[in-house]
């Protein structure tokens, strides 16, 4: 019988450690798949983060660093400027990237540093137990919010693509989600959009993935992806939020 499906030689056979309905094992597919359609597996770096895909390591059949907490895109604009030739992204999660890791995400983008940022954003901090995340909901219940997020107190929950789109340094910034098979396919394109831009030299690009997170959002796998579609993406709008590549790429 021909094989018609299988596993993308970038993804290793490893069992995951992620929790049931997690989303990040849905990104990890995409993400190997888009590394091995442009060729990239021989010459790509990921820098794994501290948060819940600190093990990135394990199912990726590529080169991977490790980064202290939130330091990740400072690594990789270390080594895609030491190697140029490299194809270098950081793989963040909403504590990481937006709370102790906020300098640098937004030094590296004012910066135009040509490195490709995933960022996971679920709401929550995932690898700790839960607790409330800078891109937390307001009224939103987590650990350290039992009562739901008060905007009084913490304020809105930062819209990262949004913001890091205003700089003259990103040539591309998009979010998706991973909750349905329609938006895993606007994921894995967008993904193959943002490497491109690095391999075409252009400039800083980013793709914001919303995902579910049963666990700590205290729902079973089904609520929490109905949840992404009727919650989430009310405050966090898919969509492509700066796009300079084709100007661009044209002229490299």
């Amino acid at each position: 019988m021909k094989k018609i499906f299988g596993r993308t030689p970038s993804l290793t056979d490893a069992p995951t450690h992620y929790c049931g309905g997690c989303g990040h094992g849905i990104v990890h597919r995409v993400l190997c798949e888009v590394i091995d359609e442009l060729g990239l597996r021989e010459s790509t770096v990921g820098i794994a983060p501290v948060g819940c895909a600190v093990l990135g390591y394990d199912y990726w059949n590529f080169d991977v660093s490790e980064a202290a907490h939130g330091r990740t895109p400072a690594v990789a604009t270390g080594m895609k400027r030491a190697r140029p030739d490299l194809t270098v992204f950081s793989y963040q999660g909403d504590g990481d990237l937006a709370a102790i890791g906020t300098a640098e995400i937004i030094h590296a983008a004012n910066r135009g540093e040509r490195i490709t940022v995933i960022f996971v954003n679920n709401t929550v901090y995932g690898m700790t137990g839960g607790q409330m995340a800078p891109t937390t909901l307001v009224g939103q219940k987590t650990l350290t919010s039992p009562h739901g997020r008060k905007f009084e107190e913490f304020g809105e929950p930062i819209r990262v693509v949004e913001l890091l789109s205003q700089f003259r340094g990103t040539a591309y910034a998009a979010r998706t989600s991973v909750h349905n098979p329609v938006e895993v396919i606007k994921t894995k394109k967008a993904i193959k959009k943002a490497f491109q831009a690095q391999v075409d030299g252009i400039g800083f690009s980013i793709v914001e993935i919303l995902s579910q997170c049963p666990t700590y959002w205290g729902m079973t796998p089904v609520q929490s992806v109905e949840y992404v579609r009727d919650e989430l993406v009310k405050y966090f709008p898919l969509g492509t939020f700066k796009d300079e590549t084709g100007a661009k790429a044209s002229a490299v």
